[in-house]
């Protein structure tokens, strides 16, 4: 079977005016899962993005970090949904919910969480960008894709929501789960799949090998 290697992007600008960027944090560790690949001889004859520039960049880090300049394919199926309007438009039926300025970050992916609950359930309205199944639906055409190709190794660069979705599917987990397993995914994880052209089977989930040393560990992020 072709094997499938989905990362989730690079930490990104979390509390900046442009969040869809990499930090230096992201983009060190981008380049370190490059070098990571390389050392094992993990070579690609695929690399697929979302069209978001973190997507991109973290890509773009992974080939300078194994020395690697294959085309990149652009696939917005592995877009992350935009949390931004899901969490206004929560906000909007729950204003009590909004938490002060200075809360801490955690504070954020509560509601965060929350909102997504809400967005699954049609609790918010229907003015957003694409409801939950629309998001489900085309993360799991994004799949399809992959399984159709005649790649042998694959690398995506995505976000949490989409590979979420993608366990999702694959798995049958309650939409309670899938909004858990979001929200543990770390900067630049690993998620490790077989696939066919019959479906994909999970190998392993959030493994961040090429960060989990002593010198690294200050680089494991989930923003």
């Amino acid at each position: 079977m072709a094997q499938l290697y989905l990362v989730r992007h690079g930490q990104a600008s979390f509390g900046a005016a442009d969040y869809d960027k990499l930090s230096d944090i992201g983009h060190q560790q981008s380049l370190l899962l490059g070098e990571y690949f390389a050392q094992r001889d993990i070579a690609f004859d695929s690399i697929v993005t979302g069209d978001m520039r973190r997507h991109k960049e973290t890509a773009a880090g992974i080939q300078k970090g194994g020395e690697s300049a294959i085309p990149v394919v652009i696939d917005s199926g592995w877009n992350e949904f935009d949390f931004n309007a899901v969490v206004s438009a929560y906000l909007t039926v729950n204003p009590l919910m909004r938490p002060p300025e200075d809360a801490p970050r955690a504070e954020f992916y509560r509601l965060l969480k929350n909102a997504m609950f809400a967005w699954s359930k049609r609790e918010i309205g229907n003015d957003l960008p694409e409801s939950w199944e629309e998001f489900t639906g085309r993360v799991a055409g994004a799949v399809e894709r992959i399984c159709a190709s005649d790649a042998k190794n694959v690398l995506v660069a995505s976000s949490g929501g989409a590979i979420a979705i993608t366990m999702m599917n694959m798995l049958g987990l309650t939409v309670d789960k899938t909004v858990n397993f979001n929200l543990q995914i770390k900067n630049t994880s690993i998620n490790h799949f077989f696939f066919n052209r019959d479906g994909i089977q999970l190998s392993s989930f959030n493994n961040v090998g090429h960060l989990d040393l002593p010198e690294h560990k200050s680089l494991i992020t989930y923003s």
